[in-house]
């Protein structure tokens, strides 16, 4: 088929990989514009942008699609489908209505179950049981058009956000070929009302660790925050990221260091934090860690 793929994080590197190989044709890829990044603060291209380059494919990076011109262009394509994961921008009804087979989004849950913008996060934070990738022909509504394909996978007991986020990428690349492959013969199953949730942006104001709640809370936001924000807490004044935890059996004062090993107590159990981040340093596994560190059984953590 003739494509037209729109995209921006790494998580939609591989959807376009996989179309690639599949031997469909790319007319043209749709990405967020170059932001500024890295330590000069200059323009870098996003993922999908930088892949598509190295693919051959032209790139475009309109800031809107409401324009009539941007609109004009895109119908220029004359695309038998669009395929949208994690781009970014609102599809107007004329970009939806444009390609012959119209848009299909893949999205990173079990509509109707979170909808919006990070699904990932919110289904670890919440404790679901299980997640999965949705193909969604596009309509004006928040993730609200009919599911052609679904399928679920267990989040696991230590997953992080980063971990389940890969999964889900190589399950939507899988599920989208499929998809493509049978169009016409896929029954678009409309949502039902019954279960709608909404996956709300994550603030960065929700990532300071609170050791007063129980501790399969404080072990949920850790992992569904990890690599980005990252949930923390100070020590000596400085900021430490905390990407991965446990729920370990202990009891004591909310925020108290229990071991040497930096199991901390909680408002009900305990939490063992097994990688960290000190401020400007990279990510290390807890022994590692402390080893610089040297957070001493008994200190009490500042409270969030």
């Amino acid at each position: 088929m003739r494509i037209v793929f729109m995209g921006t994080p790494d998580f939609s590197v591989s959807v376009l990989n996989a179309l690639v190989n599949a031997g469909h044709e790319i007319a043209a890829v749709y990405s967020q514009p170059p932001r500024p990044a890295g330590r000069g603060k200059k323009d870098r291209p996003s993922p999908v942008h930088a892949r598509a380059d190295a693919l051959g494919i032209e790139v475009r990076t309109p800031v809107s699609l409401k324009t009539a011109e941007a609109q004009a262009e895109f119908a220029a394509l004359n695309a038998d489908a669009a395929v949208v994961v994690a781009y970014g921008l609102i599809l107007p009804q004329a970009i939806l209505d444009a390609p012959a087979s119209g848009c299909l989004n893949i999205h990173a849950s079990l509509l109707p179950r979170w909808r919006g913008a990070a699904p990932i996060h919110r289904a670890i934070m919440a404790g679901d049981a299980q997640t999965g990738v949705c193909i969604m022909q596009m309509e004006a509504g928040l993730d609200t058009g009919p599911v052609l394909l679904r399928e679920a996978l267990d989040i696991g007991a230590e997953e992080t956000t980063a971990q389940l986020h890969d999964r889900l990428s190589d399950m939507g690349a899988r599920l989208i070929v499929d998809a493509l492959g049978q169009l016409n013969d896929l029954t678009a199953e409309v949502q039902p009302e019954a279960g709608v949730t909404y996956a709300a942006k994550i603030d960065k104001a929700e990532a300071r660790i609170d050791w007063s709640l129980p501790a399969d809370q404080v072990d949920r936001q850790i992992r569904g925050l990890s690599p980005f924000p990252g949930a923390w807490f100070e020590y000596e004044g400085t900021r430490i990221k905390v990407l991965g935890s446990c729920v370990v059996e202990g009891a004591g004062v909310a925020g108290t260091v229990l071991t040497d090993t930096l199991n901390v107590a909680c408002g009900e159990g305990a939490v063992a934090l097994t990688r960290l981040q000190k401020a400007g340093k990279g990510a290390q596994d807890v022994d590692v860690f402390q080893r610089g560190v040297q957070i001493a059984t008994g200190t009490e953590l500042i409270q969030g």
